[in-house]
């Protein structure tokens, strides 16, 4: 069961980048259940893995200036408009779960990189990991949620 949960919430993380970069490719800052329901669809995406993302990508789109001025913060000369698209999106996922879903920071960010390398550039790993990393010396936030 517990290996099931975890192909879940991978599967639910590589969903939500995906869906995240698409997002930006179409210039559609929000989210748009009929845009995730026919994204899932398209690509097969098993019903408890599309939960999970729903759930990410909905409070992605709710709080993104919050999780956006986190990453310019911690990235200091990178502003996050400047960011590759796809760097921009695993840091985004990364920094709602450690804020707001409360995910283990040492697992966020070892999913981040492996998604950073999977699908950014040679040099997205190290940087999604450098961010990641100073973001977690940072104390949790008390009203996280």
């Amino acid at each position: 069961m517990v290996a099931a949960h975890r192909r879940d919430a991978r599967e639910a993380r590589n969903t939500t980048v995906k869906f995240l970069y698409q997002c930006e490719a179409e210039k559609l800052y929000y989210f748009s259940m009929p845009h995730f329901s026919q994204f899932c669809l398209y690509h097969h995406i098993p019903q408890e893995a599309r939960e999970i993302a729903e759930e990410a990508c909905r409070g992605i789109f709710s709080r993104i200036a919050e999780v956006d001025k986190l990453i310019s913060q911690t990235s200091q000369r990178w502003p996050v408009e400047r960011m590759p698209a796809m760097d921009r999106s695993v840091l985004r996922l990364a920094v709602w779960e450690m804020i707001v879903a409360q995910e283990p920071r040492k697992v966020v960010i070892n999913e981040a990189i492996e998604l950073a390398k999977l699908y950014g550039t040679e040099h997205s790993g190290k940087f999604v990991n450098g961010i990641l990393d100073a973001l977690s010396k940072r104390p949790r936030s008390p009203d996280a949620k």
